[in-house]
């Protein structure tokens, strides 16, 4: 019932993406790239989101939960403060100028050799980097959402992650290159849509399965009672989010990855005017208030009900707990 449930779901937003999108001009780098600049704020907010919101950070934040606890939300937060940065400050900037990636507009600013070095550092870094950790991810929270291991007879822990992970790549590879930014935005919104709800409801159901039956309260009082040290939001000096690198680490790497990171602000280069651009982003940023509802407490559920298991790894939580919880058509309704 997974299975066919993931399936649906993922053959439902390709075909609602298809008809929305397929009529679009390709013909053109504006077309291709930019998605024809005819993105609205909702669109711009949805893609923002679920670009955000990959494998890495729904598997890797809530695992940074299970081991720290609610001191990790300090990314949502200060991520809030930099998309108010884009939408003020460098947006208007950026379409101002006409630009189509962060590496033009320094050849404008300096001259060839800058771009260049730049382009070499992003492709790098995301392909070196960024990719690697997205299809890991992504593969180990799908191969225990759908439990891999029992569905393939494969004993081997690393087969499965490579065979998933190829799986991965190769469904978001298809929205990319056949539709252009368009169709990737309009996925990511129709996706988003998906996320954020079963993200919620994967913590309804956790917190329920907590109070051994109870209501969502019952299951917030329980956690706060036998694990109180998970709710301290102050990240202490051997912690993964240290407090004082609010200041520092976090606010610049927030800053970076929200204003000049050509992955993310594609899409805001797509807005059909600068009130569109600005109103996605901004309500991108509403969207992230949120983001400890499902990107932290399901880790924190997760050490309420797994701490106990030697065999349970932090980047393994996350998957496990929506396996666990969620009535199998939604496990595969989560899994997109």
């Amino acid at each position: 019932m997974v299975i066919i449930s993931f399936v649906f779901f993922t053959a439902l937003v390709g075909i609602l993406t298809w008809l929305l999108t397929h009529k679009d001009d390709h013909s053109t780098s504006a077309g291709y790239f930019l998605g024809g600049r005819s993105l609205g704020g909702i669109v711009i907010a949805g893609s923002l989101l679920l670009t955000n919101l990959s494998t890495e950070q729904m598997v890797g934040l809530n695992g940074s939960a299970y081991k720290d606890g609610f001191s990790v939300m300090a990314w949502e937060v200060v991520a809030v403060i930099a998309l108010v940065a884009m939408a003020l400050f460098f947006l208007p900037r950026y379409l101002k100028s006409g630009i189509t990636t962060v590496p033009q507009l320094l050849e404008e600013r300096f001259d060839h050799g800058t771009q260049t070095i730049t382009t070499v550092i992003f492709l790098f870094a995301y392909a070196g980097i960024l990719l690697p950790i997205i299809l890991y991810t992504g593969a180990r929270g799908l191969s225990e959402m759908v439990d891999m291991r029992a569905l393939t007879g494969i004993d081997n822990d690393f087969v499965i992650i490579a065979l998933t992970a190829a799986l991965v790549g190769l469904i978001g590879s298809v929205y990319a290159l056949w539709g252009g930014l368009r169709s990737v935005a309009v996925s990511d919104t129709l996706n988003g849509i998906g996320l954020l709800t079963g993200g919620l409801l994967i913590v309804y159901f956790g917190l329920t399965k907590v109070a051994d039956g109870g209501g969502m309260i019952e299951g917030i009082q329980t956690l706060i009672k036998t694990n109180p040290d998970r709710f301290n939001s102050i990240g202490g000096p051997t912690q993964e989010v240290p407090f004082p690198t609010l200041f520092t680490g976090v606010f610049l790497l927030n800053m970076f990855y929200w204003t000049t990171n050509q992955q993310i602000i594609q899409r805001t280069f797509g807005a059909k005017n600068l009130r569109e651009g600005q109103k996605g982003v901004i309500l991108c940023g509403g969207l992230k208030l949120l983001g400890p509802l499902y990107l932290v407490l399901p880790g924190i559920i997760a050490y309420h009900l797994y701490s106990a298991d030697p065999q349970m790894r932090s980047d393994m939580a996350y998957g496990r707990l929506v396996r666990d919880v969620l009535p199998a058509p939604l496990t595969g309704f989560s899994s997109q």
